[in-house]
């Protein structure tokens, strides 16, 4: 899952209302759930370490630029997201809510429809199944190939970018597009 849509929309709908733009992060790859930890301490794997760095190159060459992070309080999504930050310009402040631990949709929503409100562009760090599950429901538009790629699955480490009109108050089922999508590959 190494594809771009290319041109990025600007930070307008057609109509004049907003659009919130979401940058979904798949933590990278963490240590298997046998070793010695609880699930919630689960540290980068090797290939999680070299993987996060790429993630945050990619939003800064992309062009990115976040105003908010909402991460998992999760060691391995917090690793994620301070592996990633060097590679950007202006890093935005990060805010880790228990709630966004292993999720589902719904709550991602939630979380996100309150934090956010007003904000343009914002990053969220989590786990699958929940923020894959979250990206396909979001995502009633884009190019066929990433709406295909997308179904297919959320590597770890991959961005998810969504685009949605009005803004994150108007975060429903098939309300964003996708625009880009991206994986550090193997």
């Amino acid at each position: 899952m190494s594809a771009d849509s290319g041109p990025r929309p600007t930070s307008s709908a057609p109509d004049g209302a907003a659009v919130c733009r979401l940058l979904l992060v798949r933590h990278a790859k963490a240590v298997p759930k046998h070793q010695p930890y609880e699930d919630i301490d689960r540290p980068l794997s090797k290939r999680g370490k070299a993987q996060a760095p790429l993630t945050g190159r990619w939003l800064a060459d992309a062009g990115f630029e976040p105003e908010l992070v909402l991460c998992s309080p999760a060691r391995r999504t917090r690793q994620t997201w301070q592996l990633a930050v060097p590679a950007l310009r202006d890093p935005p402040p990060a805010l880790y809510d228990e709630r966004l631990y292993n999720a589902a949709p719904s709550v991602l929503v939630s979380a996100l429809t309150e934090r956010a409100p007003a904000i343009g562009s914002l990053v969220l760090v989590g786990h699958n199944p929940g923020i894959h599950e979250l990206a396909v429901g979001l995502c009633r538009s884009g190019p066929p190939e990433l709406l295909e790629l997308l179904e297919e699955g959320f590597p770890t480490s991959g961005v998810v970018v969504v685009d949605v009109p009005g803004g994150c108050r108007r975060l429903s089922p098939g309300s964003g597009t996708l625009t880009a999508l991206w994986s550090p590959g193997d």
